[in-house]
């Protein structure tokens, strides 16, 4: 069976007392099953201090980007992969919508940064997803693919089997739209059977989530999906309460 995964984007939210009271409410009330991953993923300037009191639980921490470039030198505001991995922070989320869009990350920009997270032993969450003019046009499974290739070709299937992948319907993020169980079984499906081309034990072994405003009203009917493994939760995990709702859902799973 697959490892699932609920991890919660923070996004630009929280402080220090926000990031202390959630992490102890998760980890008072959420008793975590091994097989699924409970993760937070808060703003940089808070991730020590997520660590710190996540340390002696079963919570996991993650970033939301890393730079492109593995070494250290003059990059003003960069943090890179290596210094992630030195504060012991377990995960990194690649390629995120946001970032593709209001930062002007590539396909070969999120490649760079998933080969240096697995290069410093931070687990990448890999970002994928098409706009709703992309989906109105019948381009979703080009656009999708080509997000893979472009990754593929710089970490290969080796690669592949230690990353995450997070499939956003970009048009149903932050938006109240959500793509349907359907909808989103078919594009996991796709990308699972794009990455069998690859390698087919990697690609059925692979973690997939969905991440297009997932909620505890449709979190079970989401995850009952064959191909989807869990979610990447927006707005909903800065909500200790629905946050564990969304997180039980997959335990029940």
């Amino acid at each position: 069976m697959r490892q699932m995964m609920v991890a919660g984007n923070w996004k630009m939210h929280g402080s220090v007392a926000f990031t202390r009271d959630m992490i102890q409410t998760l980890t008072a009330s959420v008793t975590v099953n091994e097989a699924v991953t409970l993760l937070v993923c808060p703003p940089m300037l808070y991730l020590t201090q997520a660590i710190q009191a996540a340390s002696n639980t079963s919570l996991s921490v993650g970033a939301q980007n890393c730079a492109q470039i593995q070494t250290t030198g003059a990059y003003t505001g960069e943090v890179s992969a290596t210094m992630l991995a030195d504060v012991g922070c377990q995960y990194v989320i690649i390629g995120h919508s946001e970032r593709r869009a209001l930062y002007g990350e590539t396909d070969a920009v999120v490649a760079e940064k998933t080969k240096v997270a697995l290069a410093a032993g931070v687990k990448p969450i890999v970002c994928v997803g098409e706009t709703l003019a992309e989906r109105e046009a019948g381009q979703a499974e080009t656009i999708i693919a080509t997000q893979l290739d472009a990754v593929s070709k710089v970490i290969g299937a080796a690669g592949w089997a230690n990353a995450i992948i997070a499939y956003e319907p970009v048009w149903a993020i932050g938006t109240g739209k959500t793509a349907t169980p359907e909808q989103a079984q078919e594009i996991h499906a796709f990308i699972r059977h794009q990455l069998a081309k690859l390698d087919a034990h990697m690609a059925e072994a692979i973690t997939i989530l969905y991440g297009g405003s997932v909620k505890p009203d449709n979190a079970v009917t989401i995850f009952s999906q064959p191909d989807v493994d869990g979610g990447l939760i927006g707005g909903a995990s800065l909500n200790s309460d629905d946050f564990a709702k969304i997180y039980a859902a997959a335990v029940a799973h």
